[in-house]
């Protein structure tokens, strides 16, 4: 953490403060505002579909303006995470605009989007910091052409934007595997390289509470939906939390659940788009469409599922990672 959370006196009763005032103020703008939210339509095709219509959607809208809020507040962030902080803002600005969209958007508009924040979230990482890759599980480091380092960066954090995204179908599921991955690098980060000195582990922690005070609504039955506006913007914070670990190939492990989740579907219907190759035809995509449609299970049990699967890789992931 940034040094005035280790040295002033009291900074850390501050800090403390600050993750308990994010969670209080996300709860009561859920509770006060949510009615001013957009409303669900229903999906034709998802499993139980329509009975998200008449929810209020775009919750994200809420939970990242406290988020970005308390870090403005709480954090003291330095100039490159400023410009992250900005950025999430915007990835959760253009999921909100189409969750508040009569038609929704078409799929290349949002992917041209995140492509857009992907390259910006790229070249913001590497003006700040080194193309340097660490591989956990070796301790090896190698130096990567700026050039290979950003064109990687820019697909690690397209790719999570879209995978999360498209694991927000169930309620909990999405929120509650977001956070698992975050203080999962949390963790890592922190055995590795021990508290950051501009505040960024900081920032995981209150992202995290901020999505807990929109769980505490969205729990089954959910009164109320992220939205592309929450998805996109934890897409991208996850990408940019694992980048500044510098072990940017972590993102596989500790969050494999929502890369299978969410990314099968995507590799899919891309085969079939442009080549017209068809794969997994016998499977439903989102995994989480299979798991309640084909395997039966309840919202319930598709969350805790995924999660307990989740937390056995992390557990494994943060071993590792001991020194």
């Amino acid at each position: 953490m940034i040094n005035y959370l280790t040295g002033e006196a009291g900074s850390r009763t501050v800090a403390f403060i600050g993750i308990l005032l994010a969670f209080a103020a996300t709860c009561l703008t859920m509770h006060k505002c949510m009615n001013l939210l957009p409303k669900d339509h229903g999906r034709d095709f998802a499993v139980d579909g329509k009975k998200s219509a008449g929810k209020p959607r775009g919750a994200g809208f809420l939970f990242v303006l406290v988020f970005i809020a308390a870090a403005l507040l709480f954090a003291r962030p330095a100039r490159e995470t400023v410009i992250y902080l900005i950025l999430v803002g915007a990835a959760m600005l253009t999921g909100f605009l189409d969750d508040c969209a009569k038609t929704p958007w078409g799929e290349y508009k949002k992917g041209i989007l995140d492509l857009i924040i992907a390259v910006m979230t790229a070249v913001t990482f590497l003006n700040f910091n080194s193309s340097e890759v660490v591989f956990l599980l070796t301790g090896k480091t190698i130096v990567l052409p700026s050039i290979l380092f950003g064109i990687l960066a820019v697909v690690l954090v397209w790719v999570s934007i879209n995978v999360t995204n498209c694991s927000d179908g169930v309620d909990g599921l999405s929120g509650t595997l977001t956070i698992i991955t975050l203080a999962t690098i949390y963790l890592v980060d922190t055995l590795a390289a021990g508290e950051r000195e501009d505040g960024f582990s900081y920032l995981i922690l209150l992202f995290c509470v901020c999505i807990l005070g929109y769980l505490w609504y969205n729990a089954t039955p959910s009164r109320l939906l992220m939205g592309d506006a929450g998805s996109r913007a934890m897409g991208l914070f996850i990408s940019i939390a694992v980048l500044k670990t510098g072990s940017p190939f972590l993102y596989i492990p500790v969050a494999l659940v929502l890369i299978l989740d969410g990314g099968l579907g995507l590799i899919k219907v891309s085969l079939l788009r442009f080549l017209k190759i068809r794969i997994l035809t016998k499977v439903r995509t989102p995994l989480h469409d299979q798991a309640r449609k084909v395997w039966e299970w309840s919202n319930t049990q598709t969350v805790f599922r995924f999660a307990i699967i989740q937390i056995m890789l992390c557990a494994a992931v943060i071993y590792i990672a001991m020194p």
